[in-house]
């Protein structure tokens, strides 16, 4: 070898041992057999330390794509008397011609149409190859997993773009889920932090508490609780026309009242069933109602009335719903960050002060 890679080949000719190393010797390593001298083997068998040169490989398909060097030149950077030279070096390394060359033409012979592709398929797997191992040597962000209702997605998006921004950067994997589901994950240690409704599990640390009130109830834009007399379309809670009497439960005894299966003591829906009627009134519709605006699918089509967040009022637009002022006491939603004491990962912390950040600027 010449002077540039002195001292990668023992005195007997043999390869040093590979060390075990990393990605950025891994590129190193290939960087030297990319870069190492073209020696043509004798006779016409080729062996496993002289293979084709992927810079020849690409001369071969630039020619082939244009008929001629002079193009392939122009478009690999190089003269025309060094792509003539690299494909005669590729057709004494394999052993054939692959392209008829006269005055006025070049072109591919059957035994260089049959192999372009595989100088293509070549050529595309070290592309590949380099491309996967510059992304190893470069240190993976750190992440984390962070499960919320999709109520409060939004909160959760500006949280993660905060992390996003910090020095180093911290990536956030968003699983909109309801409250059985991520306190599940939290117990098994698949999810790190979750915000879930009240009440929250003992076994885990909360912080970073907020409310949503509840103060509207969706109705079909066709039932006379939504006469204009009462509801505008959809209208927001600043809107004038919305200042009005709300509805209160003992008005809905002739209507169903959609709940979700599970309710536990001291959370909404536990407390809006108590103030109903009776069980009469209930229409179960899910395990848990963690998505509202999903349920205004069933509101929409009559099954029921659906008390929903002040906070999904000014955020949804529906021509088949409206929203009406409902009064049901101190009806609203008590969320939390969750998370397990035994499980603190170190990006956990940073997810916590980014939350607070986003609730102390709404």
């Amino acid at each position: 070898m010449d002077g540039r890679h002195a001292g990668t080949s023992r005195a007997d000719g043999s390869a040093p041992p590979c060390p075990q190393t990393g990605h950025k010797d891994a590129i190193y390593w290939f960087s030297l057999w990319m870069e190492a001298p073209l020696t043509a083997p004798r006779g016409p068998y080729l062996s496993m330390d002289h293979g084709p040169h992927p810079r020849d490989l690409r001369c071969f398909v630039s020619v082939a794509r244009h008929h001629g060097f002079s193009p392939a030149a122009a478009e690999l950077r190089m003269s025309q008397p060094a792509v003539s030279q690299a494909i005669a070096r590729l057709e004494r390394v394999i052993g054939v011609r692959l392209f008829a060359r006269t005055s006025r033409e070049v072109r591919l012979l059957p035994a260089g149409e049959a192999l372009l592709p595989y100088a293509e398929t070549a050529l595309d797997t070290l592309a590949a190859l380099s491309s996967e191992a510059a992304r190893l040597a470069v240190p993976e962000r750190p992440s984390i997993r962070f499960a919320y209702p999709p109520l409060v997605g939004a909160l959760a998006a500006r949280a993660a773009r905060r992390l996003a921004r910090r020095v180093p950067p911290i990536g956030v994997d968003l699983s909109p889920m309801g409250r059985r589901a991520a306190t599940a994950l939290l117990e098994r240690g698949e999810v790190p932090a979750a915000i879930l409704a009240s009440p929250f599990p003992l076994r885990m640390t909360t912080g970073t508490r907020f409310h949503v009130t509840v103060g509207h109830l969706a109705v079909p834009a066709g039932d006379p609780l939504a006469a204009p007399a009462r509801a505008p379309l959809a209208a927001p809670a600043e809107d004038p026309a919305a200042a009005r009497a709300p509805l209160r439960p003992e008005q809905l005894a002739r209507h169903k009242i959609l709940m979700p299966r599970h309710r536990p003591p001291g959370g909404m829906w536990e407390r809006l069933a108590a103030r109903l009627r009776g069980p009469h009134q209930l229409h179960i519709v899910a395990d848990e109602i963690d998505d509202f605006a999903a349920a205004l699918d069933l509101v929409a089509a009559g099954a029921g009335l659906l008390p929903v967040p002040r906070l999904l009022t000014t955020t949804i637009r529906r021509d088949d719903i409206r929203f009406v002022p409902f009064d049901a006491g101190d009806l609203r939603i008590t969320y939390g960050l969750v998370w397990s004491r035994d499980r603190m990962p170190p990006e956990l912390m940073p997810l916590v002060q980014a939350v607070q950040e986003v609730l102390w600027t709404r």
